[in-house]
């Protein structure tokens, strides 16, 4: 058999049979994760046509996107306003009971946002194909896994047969080399290679995270590479199982246990790329010469260093391009040349699906003790889950936050997307650690830069775009 990749060996495992002479293949999927915002759907029309869920135990409801992160947990205060929306969470609730599915609902003990639900819960392992109706699925890439979002027909079908239909996608590599400098992260990482290949660059293609910054990474972080590599348009992002991995598995409550872990292991360290494996696309990034990184415009790849400044629209020889950016600066209210650092902001974000984590939430606290959240700034922090929520507070992280000027909230989506009680005015600019920065993603008139959370704590605490590493014991580089 010839050299495969990583992404090759998981779809040929999961390969029921061609679909005639497309191209495409009926796909096994493992494991469903889903939502109240995309399953009301899917399940109505799944009982309209007198199907029933194949199998219930594949699949985890979570809610998510329009619960309130409101500080104090109770039914009072977590009650959702609006009507549409409760009935969304309701509906959830009544459809996983009716069909034998485990739901996590708002005041479950692991609530959270689904994409670190699931991590933290074990339940996607390596090798792993995982489906779910929410495009940054393929966070679970960091697992060895492959992920990807589906629409409401495809989460209908994957319910009742356990199987999609799917076109095999190309391989992109990305190596990282070189040593990430203090005060950098896997989120500058990937908004760097956003800005290099476009937000189309990976656009049908699988990327995988190869190089010794990625071995070097801590899950967290490649779950933040993975979960953004659709933002480049890829229908995956993976990195190989390793011990890193293992050791953030092991005792989880969905993993194989004792003997069973141990034969589990032993498997999973087969699953990586043949030495000889050819890819389609590669690309080298040298983390050593990476700056933090933030974004100017209204696409993730539209970002730069935050010494540099906004790029000039005149000097895009693609006319398609220049337009885009033209229409950016004005939604973005900014000229070109003009420097970021020092640009004036009137709320900080942290949270979301990429950088909601305990190592996220570490970094942001570092740079905030001891200090407080400029007057004009409204700052919130958005744990991923309650338990990230109860093991940030037993390290005195909340004590932190609240004590710079942070709102401490419950677990959800919250600010990342303008779906819940937490978003922005028209004309508010936010230093944000989420994914996009589309026109009125956080909120109707909105403007948004993408930023890690270390990088959203500098930019609350002096109320302007700040270069983290002045924050940092030697100052900036």
């Amino acid at each position: 058999m010839s050299a495969r990749t990583l992404y090759q060996r998981i779809v040929d495992a999961h390969v029921v049979c061609p679909v005639g002479q497309t191209g495409q293949v009926l796909l096994y999927v493992d494991r469903q994760v889903l939502n109240e915002y995309t399953s009301p759907q899917a399940f109505a029309a799944l009982e309209a046509a007198g199907r029933s869920v194949w199998r219930p135990q594949a699949h985890l409801a979570v809610v998510d996107h329009v619960n309130p992160t409101t500080p104090v947990r109770s039914v009072k205060t977590m009650r959702i306003a609006d009507a549409a929306r409760a009935r969304q969470v309701s509906l959830l609730a009544e459809n996983c009971a009716r069909h034998g599915i485990e739901h996590i609902s708002m005041f479950d003990s692991r609530q959270g946002i689904e994409h670190v639900v699931v991590s933290e819960q074990g339940f996607v392992l390596p090798g792993m194909v995982i489906a779910a109706g929410d495009s940054h699925t393929t966070s679970h890439g960091a697992m060895g896994a492959l992920g990807f979002g589906i629409g409401s027909s495809e989460i209908e079908h994957l319910l009742a047969t356990q199987t999609l239909i799917y076109r095999p996608q190309k391989n992109l590599r990305v190596t990282v080399q070189g040593q990430l400098a203090d005060g950098l992260s896997a989120k500058d990482v990937i908004l760097a290679l956003i800005a290099r290949i476009g937000a189309d660059g990976a656009q049908g293609h699988v990327i995988e995270f190869q190089g010794p910054v990625i071995q070097r990474m801590d899950v967290e972080g490649r779950l933040t590479l993975c979960n953004m590599a659709v933002e480049a348009a890829a229908r995956g992002g993976l990195v190989a199982p390793d011990d890193r991995l293992f050791d953030y598995l092991h005792g989880k409550p969905c993993v194989p246990q004792e003997a069973a872990w141990d034969r589990s292991v032993m498997r999973w360290r087969q699953l990586r790329s043949d030495d000889e494996a050819q890819f389609d696309q590669e690309v080298v990034l040298n983390a050593s010469d990476l700056r933090p990184r933030v974004t100017w415009g209204t696409s993730p790849d539209q970002g730069v260093a935050i010494d540099e400044v906004v790029p000039d629209p005149q000097a895009e020889p693609n006319p398609t391009q220049r337009s885009s950016m033209e229409r950016a600066l004005r939604y973005m209210a900014l000229q070109p040349g003009q420097r970021l650092e020092g640009l004036p902001i009137s709320h900080a974000f942290i949270g979301s699906c990429t950088n909601s984590r305990l190592d996220d939430l570490r970094a942001a606290a570092r740079v905030l003790r001891g200090r407080t959240v400029a007057p004009q700034v409204r700052a919130l922090v958005v744990p991923g889950s309650s338990s990230v929520r109860a093991q940030a507070e037993a390290e005195g992280l909340d004590r932190v936050f609240t004590a710079a000027g942070f709102e401490w909230r419950q677990a959800g989506c919250s600010m990342c997307v303008a779906m819940n009680d937490d978003h922005l005015a028209a004309g508010d600019r936010c230093a944000s650690s989420t994914n996009r920065n589309f026109e009125s993603r956080q909120g109707a008139g909105a403007r948004t830069h993408l930023m890690s959370p270390a990088m959203v704590a500098a930019a609350a605490v002096n109320g302007a775009l700040t270069d983290v590493r002045r924050f940092l014991p030697h100052g900036a580089a």
